[in-house]
């Protein structure tokens, strides 16, 4: 991936495996129904399988951004703790919190770093919340992978939101 400033993404995700939708999951059977800005309403669940269905269900360019953005945590934090709460995937680690999501909306995929101000150099879109800061991903940008794993490392280690 071609590096880029950290002031706006611009996101090209590299090809990966398409991910199949679980068998007996809505996205399997076209169940899934879009909400406002093409985010696939989930139900909430824990473990691998209710994220590879939202995944699956993320419409258009959106998809290829999701299995990417899934495929880097898992390679980078294989033993992150995954669930879709709110329509949206999170990843965490047990005790110590959330600490990344990410959420479809018309124009791009919203990634929220849930201890963002924490990290160095910190994401470039500010929140109400101090901690968070989040990454925008626009159809046909790059993304700057090794900025985005070492996000990764640092955010996996630092305490995150308790909610699961």
């Amino acid at each position: 991936m071609a590096k880029r400033s950290p002031s706006r993404s611009t996101a090209r995700p590299t090809a990966r495996p398409t991910a199949e939708p679980p068998v007996g999951s809505p996205a399997a059977h076209g169940e899934v129904t879009l909400l406002s800005g093409g985010n696939p309403q989930i139900a909430k669940g824990d473990g691998d399988e209710p994220v590879q269905a939202y995944i699956a269900a993320m419409p258009d360019w959106k998809a290829a951004i999701g299995r990417h953005l899934d495929g880097l945590v898992a390679d980078t934090v294989p033993h992150a703790h995954r669930a879709v709460r709110w329509n949206s995937p999170f990843y965490g680690i047990e005790g110590s919190g959330w600490f990344l999501s990410f959420h479809c909306f018309t124009k791009y995929v919203k990634v929220t770093w849930l201890n963002g101000a924490f990290l160095k150099p910190p994401p470039p879109v500010e929140s109400k919340q101090p901690e968070v800061r989040y990454f925008h991903i626009g159809e046909g940008d790059d993304v700057d992978d090794a900025q985005f794993v070492d996000w990764i490392h640092q955010a996996a280690s630092i305490p995150g939101e308790q909610l699961f």
